[in-house]
């Protein structure tokens, strides 16, 4: 008899998906170049057009494909605790199929935490391009954790200037 298994296979495969966090970093900057060279060349704009119009693409446009590989992984993840729950802990495959899981939500916190790195830049290179560009902040080790309005009190009197803070 034939036992269908998926867990096997998607646990040798389930590693190359950390890959998916490399894609997922250059996610935005691959979107803007995108969206700019759409607006600067209209050569460029009416190739992306063209290729859109083919049977192949569905109707769907670059960027639509583009974020394709960004939702995978959590599809995947979705699935698989799905095919898990339905799946009897008897199984000859549910050893591999949980590990797989494992595997694959660990690719997913890789995806996740990328976005989150890459969202955490861009926000510190708008503080960077606010206060003027004089003072470099734009480092992967820093973290914006607070911004707003605050009240400054002065010293020698008791006046309150406005202020806003970045921490």
């Amino acid at each position: 008899t034939i036992t269908p298994r998926i867990g096997d296979i998607l646990q040798k495969l389930a590693p190359f998906l950390k890959m998916y966090g490399e894609y997922v970093k250059n996610f935005d900057n691959a979107m803007e170049l995108v969206k700019t060279w759409t607006e600067r060349s209209p050569q460029f704009k009416f190739i992306i057009q063209d290729i859109q119009k083919e049977k192949v693409c569905g109707n769907l446009t670059l960027q639509h494909h583009m974020l394709e590989p960004v939702q995978r992984i959590p599809r995947y993840e979705m699935l698989l605790k799905d095919y898990l729950r339905k799946l009897p802990q008897d199984s000859l495959d549910w050893k591999d199929a949980e590990k797989s899981l494992e595997i694959i939500s660990t690719a997913a916190s890789h995806s996740n935490s990328a976005i989150r790195k890459m969202e955490n830049l861009k926000k510190l290179l708008e503080i960077y391009e606010m206060l003027g560009e004089e003072e470099d902040i734009v480092n992967p080790s820093n973290e914006l954790i607070k911004e707003g309005q605050i009240l400054k009190l002065a010293a020698r009197n008791t006046s309150a200037q406005e202020r806003y803070l970045f921490l």
